[in-house]
């Protein structure tokens, strides 16, 4: 697992530039709004200042910077150095809210019941552990906190032919609109290889998750498949119309006292 764990963190690093540019899109667009407004709708009603959150593979830190402008405090991990240094670079003095740790998502190094939220994108596809990941999170969860996490089968193209096609008609798509493929500008060679050492990629999500979180025990599961609607811009959705993004959400269940 190590040896993995090293290779996805060694390729993030390459893609630690590219990613932030990315991210700056997002806060200069309508998708820092969107994004925003679709975090705090699902929040636990707990008084701003006091609400933890945790940002499970922050990257190069959007989740951080838009709930630190809005007033949040937030925990944010990343396995990967790179990344973590682009972050707190992104923050500025929005860094004053966040604190930053290099961490794995599959081994937390935190305590039990630690915080109130958890959020997470676009990360679980390419953890070698995800079922101990969600286990982890769900352990750090306090009881009534919620799990939030922002996926899509990125690679399912890889397995499934279907797939490719819709992975090839993407390509068409922004050729023609003569904007950043976000699939091509990368080491999509690298990419693939780690994808094909995942378990998720060959997955049908969000069931898997859904039946993953059942068994853990988190309650209140939802999926929501429209969420891409509400927070791509036009560019994403015509980067990845066929892998559209979902938002798989789960509830840490109260503690009975008198049970």
């Amino acid at each position: 697992m190590a040896e993995l764990l090293e290779k996805i963190a060694e390729y993030w690093s390459t893609r630690t530039e590219g990613y932030s540019e990315v991210n700056h899109k997002e806060l200069e667009g309508m998708q820092k709004e969107a994004w925003l407004g679709t975090l705090t709708g699902q929040f636990p009603q707990i008084p701003k200042e006091e609400l933890r959150i945790l940002d499970i593979g922050t990257g190069p830190g959007f989740f951080p910077v838009i709930l630190a402008e809005a007033g949040y405090h937030v925990t944010a991990v990343d396995y990967t150095e790179d990344m973590l240094h682009k972050a707190a670079e992104n923050a500025g003095s929005l860094g004053e809210r966040i604190s930053f740790y290099r961490m794995d998502a599959q081994n937390l190094e935190f305590e039990d019941e630690s915080f109130d939220v958890i959020i997470s994108r676009n990360l679980t596809w390419n953890l070698e552990k995800p079922v101990q990941a969600y286990q982890e999170w769900y352990r750090v969860l306090r009881p009534g906190g919620r799990l939030l996490n922002f996926d899509a089968n990125w690679y399912g193209y890889l397995y499934d032919e279907t797939q490719r096609e819709g992975y090839e008609r993407d390509r068409k798509n922004v050729e023609q609109y003569q904007l950043d493929d976000h699939y091509l500008c990368t080491d999509i060679d690298a990419m693939e290889e780690i994808a094909l050492k995942v378990p998720l990629s060959r997955m049908q999500r969000p069931e898997w998750d859904q039946s993953v979180l059942d068994r853990i025990g988190f309650c209140e599961i939802k999926a929501d498949v429209d969420v891409w609607r509400r927070v791509w811009s036009k560019e994403e959705k015509l980067n990845y119309g066929s892998t559209p993004m979902f938002m798989i959400q789960g509830c840490k269940g109260q503690v009975d006292i008198h049970a």
